[in-house]
């Protein structure tokens, strides 16, 4: 009997620190050829993976979701052991599972959530050192929650991004959560929407964290916002801060 296709739901996290993003690149080991390669040794045919969007290089992910559709008669938990065997140790596979043939990870998601780490200590701490932006000098955060309260809501975020109409229609975007947070030394930023821009959130961090530090005034960057324009005021924090911490269904 031939064996059906059926399509299949992938959770992934992974350090993305020696990838050169999540797509399939000819320069670069990204995290989807690893995926893929390690898909392919187990169905015995090439695998083309879908996630739900991409991760530059650099940047993490606690829950990335993807899909494929696969020829096999293995159940989810033979694929989730025998991908993890074949994955390399910077990426982890957490959850397989069977899903509906309409199910796409890209354009079933409702939302994602960001969160982006500050190491805010005199002396940063090197065991973080590849997942934080270290930002020794005093953040104002009162400050900087008086300026996320104007990036919640409905607004175009041209200001916000870097080359913001790259394969989209329209740089509008709803984000619905953006929390600033301190534990210890370490500062985080939580963002939620139902898309995000291309570099959106590392440049609200990047934003943020010059209001934080008093060379940006609040005034201003509502300024930016309402003008829609970049400009030089706006720096992208680093890519090894930022995490894509879930996708929402």
């Amino acid at each position: 009997m031939r064996t059906p296709h059926s399509n299949y739901r992938f959770t992934i996290a992974y350090d993305g620190t020696a990838y050169g993003g999540w797509q399939r690149q000819p320069n670069a080991i990204s995290i989807q050829q690893k995926l893929e390669e390690a898909l392919a040794k187990i169905v015995g045919a090439p695998v083309t993976v879908h996630g739900s969007g991409r991760t530059d290089a650099g940047v993490h992910a606690r829950a990335q979701v993807a899909h494929a559709t696969l020829i096999t008669s293995h159940p989810p938990s033979t694929i989730l052991r025998a991908l993890n065997a074949n994955l390399p140790e910077d990426i982890r596979v957490t959850g397989v599972k069977r899903v509906p043939t309409k199910f796409h990870a890209r354009f079933s998601a409702k939302g994602k959530e960001y969160r982006y780490q500050i190491d805010t200590g005199a002396v940063p701490d090197i065991f973080l050192r590849r997942y934080v932006w270290h930002v020794s000098r005093p953040l104002d955060l009162p400050a900087m929650r008086r300026a996320a309260k104007l990036i919640v809501g409905r607004h175009d975020f041209t200001a916000l991004s870097a080359n913001p109409m790259r394969e989209i229609e329209t740089p509008v975007r709803t984000v619905t959560k953006l929390t600033i947070t301190r534990c210890g030394q370490l500062v985080t930023i939580t963002v939620s929407a139902n898309g995000f821009l291309y570099k959106m959130v590392r440049s609200i961090a990047g934003a943020l964290v010059k209001v934080g530090e008093g060379k940006l005034a609040v005034a201003q960057l509502r300024e930016l916002i309402t003008g829609k324009r970049r400009t030089a005021l706006v720096e992208t924090a680093p890519a090894r801060g930022l995490f894509l911490w879930r996708v929402r269904y």
